[in-house]
């Protein structure tokens, strides 16, 4: 596992826009050896990301994550408190830009914490935010950030799917990235037995949260 910084893209595609450094490119650079991705994170996304130096065990965790048994969650801040302490959102997504086809999409939400800020939004005089623990079901394109927008209750820093006056907002109260965070992976090992790991949030994520006095 290594922890993925935000605003790095983890390998080449069709997405990178002329961009020449990836992470998959400095970790092959910097340990002498191939590896393999079992999963990707968005650009805008940091924490957990799973690889493996050999092919048939990336081949097997891969098997194991599409059969369900690799636990991820992601902590995030939204716009809005959620009515429900604990939800889920099952609507189906398209596979992102070239893939219109639908296929089903479901995300488990929980909500950590509540939080004001004294700035006025819709009629209001104050804004509200949410700290969530997020943990997708299935593996569809920018799933957690698009099922939040579904609720209207936008990622903060999303600049594709979110709410660009909430967004700015954070950006004068000095965070400037995504508040998504891929926080813990559990799996089971190709060896035998289960590994969990987690990623610290970043001093940018932290910093939003002590905005509210948030511990996560």
């Amino acid at each position: 596992m290594v922890d993925k910084p935000a605003g790095l893209m983890v390998h080449d595609s069709k997405l990178a826009r002329g961009e020449d450094d990836f992470l998959a490119d400095r970790l092959r650079e910097q340990l002498g050896r191939p590896i393999f991705l079992v999963h990707r994170l968005d650009r805008a996304t940091s924490g957990c990301l799973l690889l493996a130096f050999e092919r048939e065990a990336a081949g097997a965790l891969g098997k194991a994550l599409m059969g369900g048994e690799v636990e991820k969650d992601y902590l995030a801040v939204c716009r809005g408190w959620p009515a429900e302490a604990a939800f889920t959102v099952d609507h189906d997504l398209d596979g992102g830009p070239g893939k219109p086809q639908k296929k089903p999409a479901v995300t488990r939400f929980q909500r950590l914490a509540t939080g004001e800020l004294p700035v006025p939004s819709a009629g209001f005089e104050t804004s509200r935010y949410a700290l969530l623990r997020c943990q997708p079901q299935t593996g569809r394109f920018r799933q957690i950030r698009r099922h939040l927008k579904h609720l209207s209750h936008h990622l903060i820093g999303d600049t594709s799917h979110g709410d660009g006056r909430h967004n700015r907002t954070f950006r004068m109260l000095g965070v400037h990235r995504m508040l998504l965070h891929a926080e813990r992976l559990a799996f089971p090992h190709p060896d035998g037995g289960r590994v969990e790991v987690r990623a610290p949030l970043d001093a940018q994520f932290r910093k939003a949260c002590d905005l509210f006095g948030w511990s996560p």
